[in-house]
């Protein structure tokens, strides 16, 4: 047998054409040998004729004869596989099909034909068989021409809508589908057509006809089929349904990006709309996310039902919508989202469990008070018809609900939707949570570091004042970086920038403990160097008390650096400005010709670390100079002279900025040379420094004679006639008369009497004694010790400090109250 005939009858194993029949008279035996069996055997017919049958088979089929015989009888004839044996002895499986053949004479006779159905690729069945296959299939089946005309299909195919077989023959795909990705499809029959080489699992995404709201997903392969000389006949194509399959890998794939999307950032607010996008992009045609206001500053939910009012508030936290503008859209992110008592919303918020409603009617507008009447025509207009809500929980607290709504394009929530739904909400609600936790520790740490930090600097003459804090921690806001303006008496006013080591609630607590500490020291006037010298004291004591602590011992070998800080006098009568620093920057100096420089300051050691004692340095300001003191973290603070040279130099020119106050110009120089994520807080205060004139400070030397106090009180009257503050002549005479007897009595060396007009009234008499004097009450039948007693009632301030030539007891007057 040829090559080519062996091709053929592979193609066609049960055409009648390519069969090798052969007779067999009643008992078996071979009466009629022809030439097709003999190229399929290789028997002549010498050798065959006259021979029982069963000889060209094997020994197991032989032994079936018998059985295959009688069953001819019955039946009238008999189909199947069997194996013959080549004359060689090599096996052959063929098909063989038995039918009676009657001769004139009546005799009975047998004609018997076999098939080659060893080269078949997989037909050795019968055809009813092969058609029993492709035709009950529940497997989609089509075969189309060479024009991709639709030919034959099973009737499996009819479940995907398109008609039966019969009205699919002579149609294109796009005629038997509409709205079916046809192009796609029939590309890919042709290029099957083209190259021979099948397509196998080729996905398809759309809608049909039996299914026209559902997206479906059918899995699709293609095979060309050949005639006799290789020539392309047409494409035979499957289809089967994949689309459960389909939509749970569309569930995980949200969810991974529900994953990615939501929880982004620690805000309440952006999370809730990071969970309507994500919705909205795959699932749903518009999403709402409404939480409960209490949540959204970050407070705790209130426990327990919602009160039984005829209407319960919520505010929009988050909204999109497959439509621009969101048209849907009742209110607007922001604001309140009131639903009334026992709507389905409000039924979720307080059962906390979902609602689902495949049909929605009547619209959702019955659900929520103040709804324009034109929302209800949106809602129809748009298709709204099918929604689900979910409510916002998370660790057993329900925070709000989220609304999905579907239109009539898309097909009805189901079930499986709404646990999808739960999914997204449930992971959502974690990341709110997360954030309302972090707004709510957020917020109290503002509220410690703000009550740490001035609230707004204290009014006084000396200095105009402007200052700034950024924190390199953005999350809490905490650091230990602080600013201060603390006025002194006699018109004077102490400046003062810190930093304690670290970040966070730790390093703001020990700064508020400093912070306290130096206002404490400079309500005793006390000189600057000393000032630093007693804190010292503070910060080593502290520290010594902490690694007493089991917790928080550590070897002294790693002791991290103590607090710095600088401590600045001004004094607006003259210009005289002292200054001392512990381990602290040198501060600038802007002179009023716009010319920057900075105080060659001595440094000290930082705080608690001991060392030398510290020193202050004294230099005269002329007014309108401007003070800049700063923390290290405004400045790179490379190692070297170098660097540091650098670092002024960057300083300086930042410092020429001009701006409308002395807080913008703070803010401009932090935005100049700090990044928008510090790597350590910065504080940054500028003081711009005025002078008293004479015309607001008048002194008088006095000796130390009794009589003269009589004249102290005129010389003070007549100065407050100047001035025109006559009423405060009563009170203003009594306290010099009384200071200025006292330092007469009880003192030694030039007595000076001094009165400084600025917001408040200042009278000061200073001496040389050293000693304090003492508030006393005296009895009754006391004939003296009324005096500072008598300064206590009538003066809103009065103290003492100390002066390298003596001491200076003062008192104020307010210059707004009325006078005592």
């Amino acid at each position: 047998m040829g090559t080519h005939e062996k091709r053929d009858v592979a193609r066609q194993a049960f055409d009648v054409a390519d069969a090798a029949p052969l007779l067999l008279d009643a008992q078996g035996v071979v009466t009629s040998w022809t030439r097709g069996a003999q190229r399929l055997l290789a028997y002549s017919a010498r050798e065959v004729v006259g021979t029982r049958a069963t000889g060209l088979l094997s020994a197991e089929d032989a032994a079936r004869m018998p059985e295959l015989a009688e069953r001819c009888l019955k039946d009238g004839g008999w189909a199947g596989l069997l194996t013959a044996r080549r004359k060689d002895g090599q096996p052959v499986r063929v098909m063989v099909r038995i039918t009676p053949a009657v001769e004139p004479g009546g005799a009975s006779h047998w004609l018997v034909l076999l098939c080659d159905v060893s080269g078949a690729r997989g037909w050795d069945m019968s055809r009813e068989v092969l058609e029993q296959m492709v035709t009950d299939s529940p497997v989609g089946i089509a075969i189309v021409d060479t024009d991709l005309r639709c030919v034959w299909a099973n009737a499996a195919l009819e479940g995907f809508g398109g008609g039966s077989p019969r009205e699919r023959l002579g149609l294109r795909l796009a005629q038997i589908q509409p709205g079916i990705d046809a192009v796609g499809i029939e590309t890919q029959m042709r290029q099957v057509l083209a190259t021979g080489r099948p397509v196998v699992g080729y996905e398809h995404v759309g809608t049909v006809r039996s299914a026209p709201h559902r997206e479906t997903a059918h899995m699709m392969s293609f095979t060309r089929l050949d005639d006799d000389l290789g020539r392309p006949m047409g494409v035979y194509y499957t289809v089967v349904d994949i689309t459960e399959r389909h939509r749970a890998r569309q569930r995980l794939a949200l969810l991974d990006q529900a994953g990615e999307q939501i929880g982004r950032t620690l805000d309440i607010a952006r999370t809730a709309q990071e969970l309507a996008d994500v919705a909205v992009q795959d699932f749903a045609d518009f999403v709402c996310v409404d939480l409960l206001e209490s949540v959204l500053r970050g407070a705790e939910p209130e426990p327990g039902p919602l009160p039984g009012t005829d209407r319960v508030p919520l505010r929009r936290a988050g909204q999109q919508s497959v439509n621009p503008g969101v048209p849907e859209a009742v209110v607007a992110v922001g604001e309140l989202a009131t639903y009334l008592a026992g709507s389905p919303p409000i039924r979720c918020l307080t059962t906390g469990r979902s609602w689902r409603e495949e049909r929605l009617d009547p619209p959702a507008r019955e659900w929520a008070t103040d709804v324009p009447a034109d929302r209800d025509a949106t809602f129809l207009q748009l298709g709204l018809h099918s929604v689900m809500i979910v409510p916002v929980r998370a660790r057993g607290v329900t925070m709000g609900v989220t609304t999905f709504f579907r239109r009539h394009r898309q097909e009805p929530f189901d079930e499986d939707d709404l646990s999808l739904a739960e999914d997204l909400v449930s992971r959502a609600a974690v990341c709110v949570d997360n954030a309302r936790r972090y707004t709510r520790e957020r917020d109290a740490a503002l509220v410690l570091q703000r009550s740490l930090l001035p609230h707004r600097l204290p009014e006084q003459g000396a200095v105009e004042m402007g200052a700034y804090y950024r924190p390199a921690d953005e999350l809490t806001g905490l650091g230990g970086d602080w600013y201060d303006l603390i006025p002194l008496s006699g018109a004077r006013v102490a400046l003062v920038v810190g930093e304690v080591p670290g970040h966070g609630i730790d390093a703001a607590a020990a700064m508020g403990r400093l912070r306290t500490a130096v206002s404490t020291l400079a309500a005793l006037d006390l000189p600057p160097e000393e000032v630093l010298a007693h804190l010292d004291d503070l910060v080593a004591r502290t520290a010594d008390e902490e690694r007493a602590r089991p917790s928080a011992a550590q070897a002294d070998g790693d002791r991290v650096a103590g607090p710095v800080c600088v401590y600045v006098v001004y004094d607006p009568v003259g210009g005289k400005c002292t200054m001392a620093a512990a381990g602290h920057s040198a501060p600038a100096i802007v002179r009023p010709d716009g010319s920057v420089g900075f105080v060659d300051v001595p440094q000290g050691p930082p705080l608690g670390v001991g060392g030398p004692p510290f020193e202050a340095v004294e230099l005269t300001l002329a007014e309108g100079t401007i003070l800049v003191l700063h923390t290290d973290g405004l400045l790179a603070h490379g190692a070297g002279e170098a660097a540091v040279a650098a670092d002024h130099e960057r300083l300086r020119q930042a410092l020429k900025q001009q701006a409308a106050s002395l807080d913008l110009r703070c803010r401009a120089v932090i935005d100049a040379l700090v990044p928008a994520r510090p790597h350590d807080d910065v504080a940054l205060l500028m003081a711009r420094t005025r002078l008293l004139g004479a015309d607001r400070v008048a002194d008088w030397d006095l000796p130390a004679d009794p009589a003269v106090v009589a004249d102290a009180r005129k010389e003070a009257a007549r100065q407050l006639d100047e001035w025109g503050l006559e009423e405060l002549a009563f009170t203003v005479e009594l306290v010099v008369s009384e200071l200025v007897t006292n330092a007469i009595r009880h003192a030694h060396g030039p007595i000076r009497l001094r009165l400084i007009r600025e917001h408040t009234l200042i009278c000061e008499v200073s001496d040389g004694g050293a000693t304090a004097p003492h508030l006393r009450h005296p009895r009754t039948m006391d004939e003296g010790g009324r005096g500072l007693l008598l300064v206590s009632q009538f003066a809103e301030r009065w103290g003492t400090r100390f002066v390298p030539s003596g001491k200076v007891i003062w008192a104020e007057q307010s210059l707004t109250d009325p006078p005592v």
